[in-house]
């Protein structure tokens, strides 16, 4: 069985990718709002929107989140 550690790490590992995803789209956004074609400009900036709140509850989980043991813990 899994515990509260495994679940957090999950989390963090989410919040991770998360946080590069949101790198990713800012530097779309840049590039969309320097371009001629507007277009892309306001999907990309509501994903970003989209993303950035996904990431701020995710933060908020991780932190009501109880540390958990970790390997130098148990010995």
């Amino acid at each position: 069985m899994r515990g509260a550690g495994w679940i957090r790490g999950l989390r963090e590992a989410e919040a991770r990718q998360l946080r590069c995803e949101i790198d990713r789209l800012e530097r779309g956004l840049i590039e969309a709002a320097n371009s001629k074609a507007k277009w892309n400009l306001h999907e990309v900036a509501h994903t970003l929107r989209w993303q950035k709140a996904r990431l701020r509850r995710l933060e908020e989980c991780l932190a009501a989140m109880p540390e958990g043991k970790r390997a130098s813990d148990r010995s």
